[in-house]
């Protein structure tokens, strides 16, 4: 082959490569334009958007502005009113005191429990929570520490040691009417 035919072979081949390219280019372009949104689709999902904006704006706003909310929970004929406030819970309930026989014997947290401590023993709450027990019918009020785990029975909320029961008026009576407050770490 001379000189001159390879230089042509290799234009028409980078010509045919360009050309390729030009006709993919366009290709391309083409299918874009079939899903380019049109106005009324833009109009659309500005209402949309707009819709559901507004919906979660409102929800927050309202969220907000309730500061307590009252649920009223039934278990077992003893009626337990539960107060929310985002991070602040009342939950208002039966309170019984721990019996003589548990002092000096392991609590569900591994320390040893005492009854001049004031200390308390709740389902659920995290270990360390500090609560506020207040007894309803005489408005006395005590902080106690959970490091137990109980009461085992539906008719009470929280299980005080002695200590605790004499400061809120109601040891040797055995149960109170009483109101806990505590907080949950925000997560």
């Amino acid at each position: 082959m001379p000189m001159g035919s390879s230089e042509y072979l290799k234009s028409y081949v980078l010509t045919f490569i360009q050309n390729g390219y030009k006709r993919l280019n366009l290709l391309f372009r083409l299918k874009m334009a079939t899903f380019a949104p049109t106005n009324q689709f833009k109009k659309q999902m500005k209402v949309l958007f707009f819709i559901f904006f507004s919906f979660f704006s409102i929800a927050s706003i309202s969220a907000q502005q309730t500061d307590l909310q009252k649920d009223s929970i039934q278990t077992d004929s003893i009626l337990t009113e539960v107060f929310r406030n985002d991070s602040l819970h009342t939950v208002r309930g039966k309170a019984t005191y721990y019996a003589s026989k548990f002092h000096g014997r392991r609590t569900a947290n591994g320390e040893v429990f005492s009854n001049k401590k004031m200390t308390a023993a709740h389902l659920k709450l995290p270990f360390g929570t500090l609560v506020k027990v207040t007894n309803l019918d005489n408005g006395n009020t005590v902080i106690v520490k959970v490091n137990d785990r109980g009461p085992h029975t539906k008719a009470f909320i929280i299980d005080v040691s002695q200590a605790a029961a004499k400061e809120l008026g109601f040891y040797g009576k055995g149960v109170a009417n009483v109101e806990i407050s505590y907080q949950m770490a925000n997560k």
